[in-house]
């Protein structure tokens, strides 16, 4: 019998402000670590509303994308688990921020980084998207919104 591979759809903010990146410290089995705000695609969202959500969940920061980075295919093994996640990460446009908000599960802190002190932290990200996608966007990559089309059959009833 054949089985239909399935990766898991993530959403992911690319938060640029005065030359630091918005990242957040997570816990996750294998120890604290750093990732973009980030998350899984909600049933009902488009990828952009999922990222201005995840965004907004983590870091209590309102985000709104504005362009596409890139979209990402990683994959994450370890003896249990073999989990392949498409990644859509998106740049934009950082909002008002709510000081009271409680961050989500798992979430120790949003912190402010520069390209650098990223660059050397690599053995405490959370997956090799985080680099990758702050390196694309510093090279400048972004692709119009309207590459990723989401149908209105996503927002219907269920």
């Amino acid at each position: 019998m054949d089985t239909r591979w399935k990766p898991s759809v993530t959403v992911a903010a690319v938060i640029e402000q005065n030359s630091r990146f918005l990242l957040v410290e997570e816990h996750t089995a294998e120890g604290l670590r750093l990732n973009n705000p980030a998350g899984h695609l909600d049933p009902g969202e488009s990828p952009a509303q999922g990222c201005a959500r995840e965004a907004l969940e983590e870091t209590a920061w309102h985000f709104t994308p504005t362009a596409l980075v890139g979209i990402y295919l990683s994959r994450f093994q370890r003896v249990d688990t073999d989990i392949t996640y498409l990644r859509f990460a998106f740049c934009g446009t950082l909002g008002a921020f709510e000081a009271q908000r409680t961050l989500d599960t798992g979430i120790v802190r949003a912190l402010w980084l520069t390209p650098d002190e990223i660059r050397t932290s690599t053995a405490r990200h959370r997956s090799p998207l985080v680099l990758q996608c702050m390196e694309d966007y510093l090279r400048g990559q972004r692709h119009p919104m309207d590459v990723v089309y989401t149908d209105a059959s996503i927002y219907g009833a269920r």
